[in-house]
């Protein structure tokens, strides 16, 4: 019997993988058989992570900077999973966002994706590869003050999509459309924006997912795992929610 799920031999870039969903997906990238590139703007944490994956390197990059990305890119050779993992956030409605967080926010989250993406294409066509794309729940349905984050995860969705479309048989392309998960980004939301009150917003963050808790990055990095597998080959231009039955609800 053959065992499931495997990725041996096969080569992976992970961006923003030193934390978080990027961190569990390098882990269980690792743990498949794959050798893993972390794609990160944190030294510190990259390195530590990468120090206890076999197989595992660092590329410092900001995947804002479109020269960084270039130059990033000249030096990997083969591709088979890309990871477009990096992403950051922001509360706010309409009346609340500036232009320029607004901007920042589609520099990150949509132009940076379009930078590593766009770099990444001739590797990922040459093996016939996997690009996965971590959107968010908050990409398929309205989420209060959420106004720019759901407007760049609903086009990181889109892009998928469209990607599918023009290359449906050079390489897949999909989405996963996390709900909330247990990961420093969401501390992190927590200490920028309700400091005072931390127990009280992470239970109501819990409640809003049906289950009644938040999601683990593992399991995020087990739905990515399969994607990026031979067992999800008819799997293309999917967008999957893993949400504990929020968007659902």
């Amino acid at each position: 019997m053959t065992h499931p799920f495997r990725l041996d031999g096969r080569i992976a870039l992970i961006t923003g993988g030193s934390s978080g969903i990027g961190e569990a997906t390098a882990r269980a990238f690792t743990r498949a058989g794959a050798a893993v590139i972390i794609m990160s703007i944190e030294p510190a944490r990259a390195q530590a992570v990468a120090g206890e994956l076999a197989n595992s390197r660092v590329i410092l990059c900001d995947i804002t900077d479109e020269a960084a990305v270039a130059e990033a890119f000249r030096g990997i050779g083969r591709l088979d999973i890309l990871v477009n993992n990096a992403g950051i956030g922001l509360v706010g409605n309409v009346e609340e966002t500036s232009l320029g967080d607004f901007q920042r926010l589609f520099r990150v989250n949509v132009e940076g994706m379009f930078l590593v993406t766009r770099a990444a294409l001739p590797l990922i066509k040459a093996s016939h590869g996997s690009i996965i794309n971590i959107g968010s729940v908050a990409g398929m349905i309205g989420v209060r003050r959420r106004f720019a984050y759901c407007a760049t995860k609903g086009a990181v969705i889109a892009l998928t999509k469209q990607l599918a479309v023009d290359y449906p048989a050079e390489f897949r392309v999909n989405c996963i459309c996390p709900g909330t998960i247990d990961t420093p980004f969401v501390e992190g939301f927590l200490e920028k924006y309700h400091k005072h009150e931390k127990d009280k917003v992470r239970q109501e963050l819990k409640q809003r997912q049906p289950v009644g808790r938040l999601g683990r990055p593992e399991e995020v990095a087990a739905l990515a795992l399969y994607l990026a597998s031979e067992e999800s080959a008819f799997m293309n231009g999917a967008a999957l929610p893993i949400d504990g039955g929020w968007s659902a609800a």
